[in-house]
């Protein structure tokens, strides 16, 4: 593992912990600078094609989700750790699904309802988007029907 301060490629491990997001974190300490760093690990399974609406296909990208997640998340007491944690979650339940092919819409479903357990707020900002909602009363209903279930 290079080094990111000097370059020098002659690093060792000094911890090695498995961590929320799924892989595994190592602290490292280079030998010629004495610099500490983290490195990431997690497996690379073969994820499927999505397909979008408009039939074109592309390759699953784990940072276009997350993007997603963060912009619904913006200023919301929503931590990184668990931004990361949706996006293992649907990323591993795509991997579970085991198809060569998947609809863009299956993600949004798996990204809407964890966003409905981690933060209302960024459920509807999500919703607003992904979901029907075209005007304010479908909005509107929405936010009721999240009312309802927290006072149940």
């Amino acid at each position: 593992m290079r080094c990111p301060h000097c370059e020098s490629e002659k690093t060792h491990v000094i911890d090695t912990t498995h961590d929320a997001r799924g892989g595994i974190r190592r602290r490292r300490e280079c030998e010629s600078c004495y610099q500490r760093f983290s490195t990431y690990e997690r497996a690379i399974l073969s994820s499927p094609l999505i397909i979008k609406k408009d039939n074109t296909r592309e390759e699953f990208d784990r940072e276009k989700l997350l993007h997603g997640i963060r912009l619904a998340c913006v200023k919301r007491p929503v931590s990184a750790a668990e931004i990361e944690q949706l996006a293992g979650e649907v990323e591993a339940g795509l991997q579970q699904l085991n198809k060569m092919e998947v609809a863009s819409r299956v993600i949004g479903d798996m990204v809407i309802h964890g966003l409905k357990d981690l933060d209302h707020v960024a459920y509807i900002r999500y919703a607003i988007v992904y979901l029907p909602l075209g005007n304010l009363k479908d909005i509107q209903k929405e936010i009721n029907q999240l009312l309802k279930s927290e006072g149940e």
